[in-house]
Formats: structure tokens, C-alpha cells, sequence
């Protein structure tokens, strides 16, 4: 029976979820689709291709792995929509060979359009003539002073293959009395995938050794080689009798480094005595993925970082807020005067580092309070926090050693801020810290005056160059304190009394259960009923369930899930009032808001507004510490709601729409195409309802039909 003549169900049937893997794989699947979009220059479809590399690395080194831990462990749990482990690895290995196929597919279609454009990626087979003279001068000059040839045999054991690590296995005849030897050569980390031997001209590495086997094998004879790379366990599982959180995360993260290998990919090609030889020597059954082309798609995002931007997106200038511009750039003024609401990446995160920097720099400031999640290499935020201790102030850092893959990087930067004089604090060992938020305390006349910025993405300015999020400045006495009582609930483990703010894991989950309800209640009792809600994953099963009872009492839901979505929309007498849409373009869509109908028929003024910094997923709501902040100030509510959301609800041209058989079709064919990421980039400042197309000079108020 098709979802479409489903009867109406209960919400514990597992067939009305979808699973959080096959969702994320199928999200995966979209950004690989823009690499196939002609509309895009070809080095930024290259980019996408490299994007979806990377992410099903990612993938494979925590969701699958934990999987298999549970698999080899027994564990018979199952997920939200009904399957064991072992039933969710068998349907991943299918829709995860079918995502790689696809993707090697697309590097071939790719590799004529680079070579149009002067850029190739020779095989080792086609490095003749000049090309090959240059690969082995390279190899003279740069390369072989760094390779270790390993024999393998009983004296030489197997030796261990590093995370991502890629190698190559040798099968080889000694020419003078014909012995065989196998020889295996890791390529040392930190070296280029790529070597440009000349402008335009990118060689593989693993190409380049196999031109040079000679020169790296005298006296034998090549019988044949096996390129591979393996993907290894790389999540942290945190130890709850781990008494120093610091020193358990360094030996944490050496550990991880010699994870269980999850995934072997080699070349299909490979002489089979070489893939006996690997599979024989890397651990537990791990998953095998064969290519006919390029191992590690995600390292080609080396080649997008060549110098040709004409190969590329037309660079996009983000404005600074005209508000602060307006004030000779001072943020405190600016936000004293009104509320600001930032969108990024439209309008620069800059304005954020100014804050900081103001912060710092001000004598009258007594105190900064700061959450890190993640923090940019470069370290501008970092820099300022340090600058403010230096200066005298007192300045407290809550920084998160569990953000996955950045534990490293924030071990770093505390060590940095506890060196100026910054307090430093972990937060709770069961729980991740990842509520974003400054909180500004500075002396005015005879009383002081708390400042706050909440954002829904990290302090990050790299991603946010490429993220969208919104940055909210406001010194609201009520908010601040409460901001005030969410750190020291963190610092202190005090228990907070909070007014305004909805506190993860202690009230979040309750506040939209009953903003959800409240919705319900509305729609029965014949009140205008509607909620619109972005984020980038829905997967917790409470929320689901309050959904579709929302739904089944005539709410018109409209959900914006970049990512995973285990909701199954459009089931008569369940969802059909639910329609679920994924935007995937240029930005990556990174803001959480919510807007609740509050009687009145979206969007309007009386609607209930939240920025967040979770997602719908079970893990901010119980296991991570998260803000919702409701928007108050009618300007701002405007801002958000009449454009950020109803843009976002409109947008034809970047979005996907979710069907209740799982499949997402891209919307085309619009009698009315409209851009979400195009139109901000054309009007980068929320400055009220409506803002206007630049150029026009016309003042439009975005609208969106019912049916939509």
C-alpha cells in the first residue's frame, strides 16, 4: 500500500519515520546533484563533488561506525523507523554504493569540462612526453626523500594505516633471480594529493609513484599496484568517570587516530592477490567500496583552490549592518538605540568581531562572558577574548572540547586564553555546550548595562562567509540575565530561573511541545493555526509525534530541513497539513527558527517568533546545552519572519521538496521562480517588511500563497 492510500495511522508506527542514515545519505545525494547543475561555473561544481567526498567520509567515521560498534556489541536497538544495526548497514551499503558510483560518475563528466578550461587530471598512464619528464623531476626533487617503502613479510609485520590515509600496495619480481615481493608505500600526511607540475596540469600522487616505480623499485619488475585509502572509527566516546576532562580528550584523540577501520576503498583494478593481502590485514569486516577512478573525492577540493576565478561563483561582498555604520561604527550605541538582527553571510560577520573588539577595548567594560564551539583557525574572536584579559577585564570562556573534530583546535585555544588571563570552563562532561552567546557587562554612569549577542551559528568567520545565520544584538535587561544564568548554570551548575529564554536540556523541549500544542488547541477551536520552522535536522521522535498530532488537528505546517528529516510528510490523516522542503545552493542554509501562528493567520505580527541554536533532534534537546530566544521587538519580528522565512518558504530555484515515499524532487517549472539566496544577495540588509530589489527601486512585500 503507497503512503498516499495509508489509513490514518498511530504515531509509534515505525513505517510513518524515515531512518536518520538513509535521510542523511539522501541529503548527501542533493549536494552531489549541484555538481551536476550546468547553471553553476565548473570549478564550483567541482567544489559540491569534493563537499559530498568529504561528507560521506564524515559519515562513515560516525554514523556508520557506531552502528558497527553496536552491531559487533549485539545491540539489537532500534532506530525511530524500526531497524536493528545490522538492517540500517545493509540498506546504507546499497544507498551509499549507488552515492559513490554517482559521484565517480560526475568526476568523469567533469574531467572533459576542466579540460575545456585548461585544467586536467592526468591517470599514470597518460603522463607522457613533457608531462612525464616534469612528474619525475618533481619526484627527484620533492618527492622521494619523503617516501619509506615498506616490504611486507614476516620480519616487516603490516603496519598501521592512519585515518583517511592514503597508499599503495606493490606486487613486485625481483628481476635477477625472479623472488616476488610486495612492498606497501603510505603517503606521508601533509603532502598534496595533488602535484601542479605545470599551470593547470594536476597530478594525482598516487599517479606520480606509479610513473616513478622504477626509480622507487631498481631492480624489479612492477607485476601490478593497488591504490587505497581506509576510513576509520574517529567518533570520542566521552567516559562519564573521566575526572579531567582536558587530559582525557588529548589521550581521546591519539586513540581515535587508531580507530577500527570501518571502510577499505581500493581500485577496482587492484590484482587480487593485493586486495586478499589488505582485506587480511585491516581489521573486522569492514565495509569495501571499489572505484574506477579517483580515491578520496573530497581531496579534490585542492583543485578548487587554484587561482581562476573565472571558474568560479563572482565574488560576493557581504555589507556591514548600516545601523553600526550609522553610529561611526560603535555597537554599543547602535544596540542601545534599538535590537539589531544581523543575517549572515549577506551582511558581515564582522560586525560580530566588532563587538568583541569594542568589548576588549573599552575601558568601561568589566566583564565579557563568551560560549566556543567552534572557533576559526585564524582566531579572531580568540584574539579579542585574550586582548580583554590582557586589558584587565574579567573575561570567561566557555569553551567545548566535544565539538566533534575540532577538539584538537579548542584544546589549542584554551590552552592560548588561559595563558592572557581568560577563565576558562569546560562545562559538563555529559552534556556539549553548544549555545552561542556573549554577554557584554560595562559600566554606565553610576549603574552597569548588560550587553548580548545570541547567534544561531558559531563564532566562526570563515563559515561565515558561506553559512546563513542571524546574529541578534539587544541589551533587554530580562534576556541579558537570563543569558547571565544560562553561563552560570554552565560555569556553576546553578540552577537557572529563567524568564524568556528556553534553556536545553531543562526547558526547551517542554516550550515547543507546548508552542506545538498551543497550535493544535488554535486550529480546533476554528483559530488561524500555522507553524513555520527552519533548522537543519528533524529527527527527534517526541516532536514528530506533537507534529503530526498538530497536523491531524488542521495546523498547515511548513518545515525548511536541510538535512536529515525523519518526518514523513503528506500521509492522509496523519501529515497531509506538512510539507517539507530542503534548500541546497551556493550558502549553506545553518539558521534555526521557529514561528508559531499565535492565533493569526502567518506570517503577522502577532505570530510567536524563536532564533535557536538546535535543531529538532533529540540530542539538542536532551544531551546539549541550547537557547531558544522568543523575538519581541517588532522591528526585528518583521525582519525575520516577513523576509528571512517567507524568502526561504518562497524560494523555487534552490529547493527540494520531500514526497512521503522518501524521494525529494526539485521544484521546476515555476510559473514565478524566485531565488532565496539571489534576492539576499541583492538586498543584504533586513531593513524592515518587504526590503527592496535592488536596483528597482521598488519595495515588494514577499508573499506566499496557501498552496504553497
Amino acid at each position: 500500500m503507497t503512503p498516499k492510500h495509508r489509513p490514518k495511522r498511530k504515531a509509534q508506527d515505525p513505517e510513518i519515520f524515515f531512518n536518520r542514515e538513509l535521510s542523511w545519505l539522501n541529503f548527501n545525494r542533493r549536494v552531489l546533484a549541484e555538481a551536476t547543475n550546468p547553471d553553476h561555473p565548473v570549478l564550483e561544481r567541482l567544489r559540491f563533488l569534493a563537499i559530498s567526498g568529504a561528507n560521506l567520509d564524515e559519515f562513515y567515521m560516525v554514523r556508520v561506525a557506531g552502528l558497527r560498534g553496536q552491531q559487533l556489541r549485539r545491540i539489537e536497538d532500534r532506530s525511530i523507523d524500526g531497524l536493528t544495526p545490522s538492517q540500517a548497514l545493509d540498506k546504507i551499503a546499497i544507498a551509499a554504493e549507488w552515492l559513490i558510483s554517482a559521484q565517480l560518475n560526475c568526476l568523469d563528466t567533469l574531467r572533459p569540462l576542466l579540460v575545456e578550461q585548461g585544467i586536467f587530471i592526468p591517470k599514470a598512464d597518460e603522463l607522457t612526453g613533457p608531462q612525464g619528464k616534469l612528474v619525475e623531476q618533481y619526484f627527484d626533487r620533492e618527492l622521494f626523500p619523503l617516501l619509506t617503502p615498506q616490504a611486507l613479510d614476516p620480519s616487516h609485520p603490516f603496519p598501521f594505516i592512519p585515518n583517511m590515509g592514503l597508499s599503495l600496495l606493490f606486487d613486485l619480481r625481483r628481476i635477477n633471480d625472479g623472488s616476488q615481493v610486495r612492498e606497501l608505500i603510505m603517503i606521508p600526511p601533509g603532502t598534496s594529493r595533488f602535484v601542479e607540475i605545470e599551470p593547470g596540469f594536476f597530478v594525482p600522487i598516487e599517479a606520480a609513484l606509479r610513473h616513478c616505480a622504477a626509480k622507487i623499485f631498481p631492480g624489479f619488475e612492477v607485476l601490478g599496484s593497488a591504490a587505497f585509502r581506509v576510513i576509520r572509527d574517529s567518533d570520542i566516546e566521552l567516559e562519564e568517570e573521566a575526572e579531567d576532562l582536558v587530559r582525557y580528550f588529548r589521550t581521546a584523540i591519539l586513540r581515535r587516530r587508531r580507530g577500527r577501520v570501518i571502510r577499505i576503498e581500493i581500485e577496482r583494478q587492484a590484482p587480487p592477490v593485493l586486495r586478499a593481502l589488505l582485506e587480511s590485514k585491516l581489521g573486522d569486516a569492514p565495509a569495501i567500496s571499489e572505484s574506477d577512478s579517483l580515491l578520496g573525492i573530497g581531496d579534490l577540493q585542492q583543485l578548487v583552490s587554484c587561482d581562476r576565478p573565472d571558474l568560479k561563483f563572482i565574488p560576493y561582498t557581504p555589507r556591514f549592518p548600516e545601523r553600526i555604520r550609522e553610529q561611526d561604527g560603535d555597537c554599543f550605541a547602535a544596540i542601545r538605540q534599538k535590537d539589531i538582527v544581523v543575517h549572515h553571510p549577506y551582511e558581515a560577520f564582522d560586525v560580530v568581531l566588532a563587538f568583541l573588539r569594542q568589548a576588549a577595548n573599552d575601558p568601561d567594560v568589566l566583564a565579557i562572558k563568551q560560549t566556543l564551539y567552534r572557533a576559526d583557525k585564524q582566531g579572531a574572536v580568540i584574539r579579542a577574548l585574550c586582548d580583554a584579559a590582557e586589558a584587565g577585564k574579567s573575561v570567561t570562556a566557555v569553551v567545548e572540547l566535544k565539538a566533534r573534530f575540532d577538539e584538537e583546535q579548542n584544546l589549542q585555544w584554551a590552552a592560548q586564553l588561559e595563558r592572557a588571563g581568560v577563565q576558562v570552563v569546560y562545562g559538563f562532561i555529559e552534556l556539549k555546550t553548544h549555545a552561542k552567546c556573549s554577554l557584554v557587562v560595562r559600566r554606565e554612569g553610576e549603574a552597569t548595562r548588560s550587553y548580548c549577542h545570541f547567534g544561531t551559528g558559531n563564532y566562526h568567520p570563515q563559515t561565515a562567509r558561506t553559512y546563513t545565520d542571524l546574529s541578534f544584538f539587544t541589551i533587554d535587561p530580562v534576556i541579558c540575565a537570563d543569558a547571565a544564568a544560562m553561563f552560570n548554570y554552565v560555569t556553576g551548575y546553578l540552577e537557572p530561573e529563567l524568564r524568556k529564554i528556553a534553556l536545553s536540556p531543562l526547558t526547551l523541549r517542554r516550550k515547543v511541545y507546548a508552542l506545538i500544542d498551543q497550535e493544535a488547541a488554535n486550529a480546533r477551536a476554528g483559530q488561524p493555526a500555522g507553524i513555520w520552522a527552519k533548522m537543519n535536522s528533524l529527527s527527534d521522535q517526541g516532536v514528530i509525534d506533537k507534529l503530526y498530532e498538530a497536523s491531524q488537528a488542521g495546523v498547515a505546517i511548513h518545515l525548511i530541513v536541510r538535512g536529515v528529516c525523519c518526518l514523513r510528510p503528506g500521509i492522509p490523516g496523519l501529515s497531509q497539513n506538512i510539507t517539507v522542503k530542503s534548500i541546497i545552493g551556493r550558502f549553506l542554509e545553518h539558521s534555526r527558527v521557529w514561528a508559531f501562528a499565535n492565533g493569526a493567520e502567518l506570517p503577522s505580527g502577532q505570530a510567536r517568533l524563536y532564533i535557536s541554536s538546535a535543531d529538532w533532534m533529540s540530542r539538542n534537546f536532551d544531551r546539549r546545552v541550547e537557547y531558544a530566544l522568543p523575538i519581541e521587538n517588532p522591528t526585528v519580528h518583521d525582519q525575520i519572519l516577513d523576509q528571512v522565512m517567507l524568502a526561504n518558504l518562497k524560494d523555487t530555484e534552490r529547493s527540494w521538496r520531500l514526497s512521503a515515499d522518501g524521494s525529494y524532487v526539485r521544484i521546476a517549472d515555476d510559473p514565478a521562480p524566485f531565488d532565496c539566496h539571489d534576492y539576499f544577495m541583492h538586498n543584504p540588509s533586513l531593513s524592515g517588511r518587504g526590503a527592496a530589489l535592488a536596483g528597482t527601486g521598488e519595495v515588494p512585500k514577499l508573499s506566499l500563497s496557501r498552496d504553497e
